[in-house]
């Protein structure tokens, strides 16, 4: 009989010990183990990878050649492995072309249905082709905005937006700042405007003169000085705020500026093709009634319902043959609880779960077998409700002959799997074991396993003081998406958890509304980390009728799970600002101040210290044909960033390429007498990311490791005031001991005064909230509801509320997630 198992001998990817395992084939298998402990580094690291190279070795010399580029795993042997596909959770592109539609391949399908079966207007002399059904071709997009839909625009509300100011007070807030906007300001008072009268007071002839006009004209300039200053005239030209903002945004090479100029502009739906993107001749075909663009923006489970009546005809027409397969791989998503999303949504406006699932649905359909399928934490994103419609989908795959590998934190998913591999017993160099790998009982013998208490232990959680809130933030009359005059009211002081399922409107209440309504109140000066305004992009507002409790709150940090970087000279120390602390010292070392090196020559960003193969990146960009392309270590410096000459310097016989190879827990005894390094490596600790390397490119980091990275950083910062901090599932990529010791830190920014409102699915946080608001009932069309808010115990006894059943039992016992 022929090996049913994938045996491994000697991994010893990253931080696995030269493990030996054997995982059977045909069967849903979990990888479990704490943040670090090195259960992607077998996965994801080993297996596919391996798989990965066996793909290259098989194909053309030239695919061969990429081997050496790339590098193969570290591992002695590998027998039984089939060909792998992984999928990994990964952020979207920031790109609006790229969409729901287009990740699935549906949009494809959907246009071949409008170009052979679509009603065309009565004359027209041939069909067009698919290609003119697209927005993201010459030939179907709209000329004025690209097959954008949305063009960018200036107002006057946006470029003053405090009218109560003069224009000698900075009324024009597009304006550059220092002395560009000084001397403007100027060229319009040498113009005969007053600056010194409030902005509102001024004629609007005068006010769309001084915003808008084309007009540059040039005039001799008086300016007035501090007295002792010398005083020359000088000519001056004019620039309206509207010109400037949009040829910075168009022509400046700073993106710092691109950005400022940015938050100035707003995005308003195309005037010619009124957002629906295409040209007018796409728009006039039709299929049930409607064109492309209104199929295209309807729910995915509302389309199906309009498409079914033409997948029922017997026939073999092409409109029916279209419709079918339309509608069967739509069902699969409406299965992973995605009924809800339009195919017209943008990518970069999905969670990395939600691509994730769409990805899986794709799969689905493929009709692939004997295959392994990688996956990173398919539950990331998903209310426990949906968990069940994926654990049918992930059936379905191993019924059809593949293997599923999941790495994996939610404990339910990990009790279905047909056998675990739990890796520990901690993180980093502490990790790297294979504590248990069998059937999921077996797992109750492995006593150093962290996982064990969380999948067996069965005793009620300890009770605990719900905190009583010190004030309420009241929004009224919220609308924005599936939002509709929705009023929400959030207790200030205490823990709030938001919960319902996937689409209900949680995100956009929290990190759009409510973020909004408090950055309005506190002006453009409010932190947010990890906010990307280039990404984002203009966007809808919400729209509110009235907002009371907004004066209590003095900050607002939003913690994002945006990736901190998206080159690997991104990473860990930098964005904490601790590595600052690590060049200073490395400077001030007696061989370095007798080469007059400063702290600039051991930034691997600037020239004279780096590598200057890699640019001190470290890695080079490796271009694959037909294949995503990726990184490999630089051939000149084999990683280390810097040039031989700066890597003679150490510090405790160390250099600095040493010192970022650092994980966060051996650097904090080795920079312990260093008060800038130590508080950064305590408050990395603290959030449970002591695995983590100093120098780990930011390309390698999860979305939930980018999260806690942001809320480390902003943890080390003194805190005056009340802040407001929203978290998007700060516990998505975390095994349930890492959660509780992220909650630790949570709890105890509430302890200090402070208000903390985390968007959750993991019932254990919600569970020890002190209020909870569950929207529902269900995602898109369905949701945008308050349907149950109180404490714990209230929502779970609530009727109507999807959630109330899961959290309920959670708060019987601790595992049931």
């Amino acid at each position: 009989m022929a090996d049913s198992y994938v045996r491994v001998r000697g991994a010893r990817e990253h931080n696995l010990r030269t493990i030996d395992v054997d995982i059977p084939r045909d069967a849903l298998v979990a990888f479990t183990g704490v943040s670090g402990s090195g259960k992607s580094s077998l996965a994801f690291g080993t297996l596919y990878a391996e798989a990965q190279r066996r793909y290259f070795e098989s194909v053309a010399p030239y695919a061969r050649r990429l081997i050496h580029q790339v590098g193969a795993p570290k591992v002695e042997d590998i027998t039984g492995l089939p060909p792998a596909v992984a999928l990994e959770q990964r952020r979207s592109a920031p790109t609006s072309r790229s969409s729901v539609g287009t990740v699935t391949t549906l949009s494809n399908t959907l246009r071949m249905l409008f170009s052979r079966a679509g009603d065309y207007p009565e004359g027209t002399a041939e069909r067009l082709d698919s290609d003119a059904f697209s927005p993201n071709t010459a030939a179907g997009a709209c000329p004025e905005c690209h097959g954008l839909g949305t063009v960018h625009r200036v107002t006057e509300q946006s470029l003053v937006p405090h009218p109560a100011l003069s224009i000698g007070e900075g009324a024009i807030a597009a304006w550059p700042g220092a002395w560009q906007g000084k001397n403007l300001r100027d060229i319009l008072a040498a113009l005969g405007h007053d600056i010194d009268r409030p902005w509102r007071e001024l004629p609007q002839a005068d006010r769309d003169w001084i915003l808008f006009t084309d007009e540059q004209p040039v005039v001799t300039v008086h300016p007035v000085r501090d007295v002792g200053r010398i005083q020359r005239p000088y000519k001056g030209q004019y620039m309206s705020a509207r010109r400037y903002v949009l040829h910075t945004f168009a022509d400046s090479k700073s993106e710092t500026l691109r950005k400022r100029v940015q938050g100035f502009m707003v995005a308003e739906p195309c005037p010619v093709c009124a957002g629906r993107r295409l040209r007018p001749e796409a728009l006039a075909v039709t299929f049930e009634g409607q064109d492309i663009a209104g199929l295209a923006g309807m729910p995915l489970g509302a389309l199906a319902e309009l498409l079914r009546p033409t997948a029922a005809r017997a026939d073999d027409e092409v409109a029916p043959t279209l419709a079918r397969d339309l509608v069967a791989r739509i069902e699969v998503l409406t299965e992973l609880g995605l009924g809800y999303l339009s195919m017209d949504r943008p990518s970069p406006t999905l969670s990395a779960g939600e691509l994730q699932r769409l990805r899986l649905a794709t799969q689905l359909r493929s009709g692939l077998f004997g295959v392994v399928y990688v996956l990173d934490e398919p539950s990331a994103g998903l209310h426990p409700a949906d968990t069940e419609s994926l654990l049918t989908v992930l059936g379905r795959l191993k019924e059809a002959g593949n293997s599923l590998f999941v790495v994996e934190h939610d404990m339910d998913v990990v009790r279905r799997a047909d056998w675990i591999v739990d890796i520990g017993p901690r993180a980093g160099e502490h990790g790297g074991q294979v504590l248990h790998s069998g059937p999921v009982a077996g797992l109750a013998d492995a006593t150093a396993s962290a996982t064990r208490r969380f999948l067996f232990d069965t005793a009620p959680p300890a009770a605990r003081t719900v905190r009583r809130p010190a004030g309420t933030l009241t929004l009224r009359g919220v609308t924005l998406h599936n939002l509709r005059g929705l009023d929400a009211t959030f207790p200030l002081g205490v823990f709030t958890a938001v919960t319902g399922v996937s689409g209900s409107g949680k995100s956009t209440l929290v990190t759009r509304v409510l973020a909004e309504a408090v950055r309005e109140h506190l002006g453009d000066g409010a932190p947010e980390a990890g906010e990307d305004a280039a990404e984002a992009g203009p966007m809808a507002r919400a729209q509110l009728t009235g907002a009371e409790g907004l004066a209590a709150i003095d900050r607002l940090v939003r913690v994002d799970q945006k990736p901190i970087g998206r080159t690997p000279r991104s990473n860990l120390a930098t964005y904490t600002g601790l590595f600052d602390a690590v060049r200073k010292v490395f400077a001030a070392t007696d061989a370095a101040r007798a080469r007059g090196y400063t702290a600039g020559r051991f930034s691997f960003n600037v020239t004279g210290g780096r590598c200057e193969t890699c640019q001190g990146e470290g890695f080079v960009a490796v271009e694959l044909l037909f294949l995503p392309g990726t990184y490999a270590p630089c051939t000149a410096c084999h990683g280390a960033r810097y040039n031989p000459e700066t890597l003679e310097i150490t510090y405790r016989d160390r250099t600095v390429a040493e010192v970022l190879a650092m994980t966060v827990d051996t650097a904090a005894d080795f920079l312990a007498d260093i008060p800038a390094a130590a508080r950064s490596l305590r408050t990395l600790q603290d959030v449970g990311l002591g695995y983590l390397r100093l120098g780990q490119p930011a390309t390698e980091l999860s979305g939930g490791e980018a999260q806690r990275i942001k809320l480390a950083t902003e943890l080390q910062r003194t805190r005056r005031g009340h802040t407001l901090y929203l978290l998007d599932e700060p516990t998505t990529g975390l095994h349930p001991a890492d959660t509780e010791v992220l909650l630790r830190q949570l709890h105890g920014l509430v302890d200090a005064g402070h208000t903390v409102v985390v968007v959750e699915h993991d019932m254990g946080v919600v569970a020890g909230a002190d209020h909870v608001i569950d929207l529902g009932p269900g995602g898109g069309a369905d949701g945008g509801r308050i349907v149950a808010a109180g404490t714990p115990a209230e929502v779970a006894d609530a009727p109507g509320s999807r959630t109330a059943a899961y959290l309920a039992r959670r708060r019987a016992r601790p595992d049931a997630s």
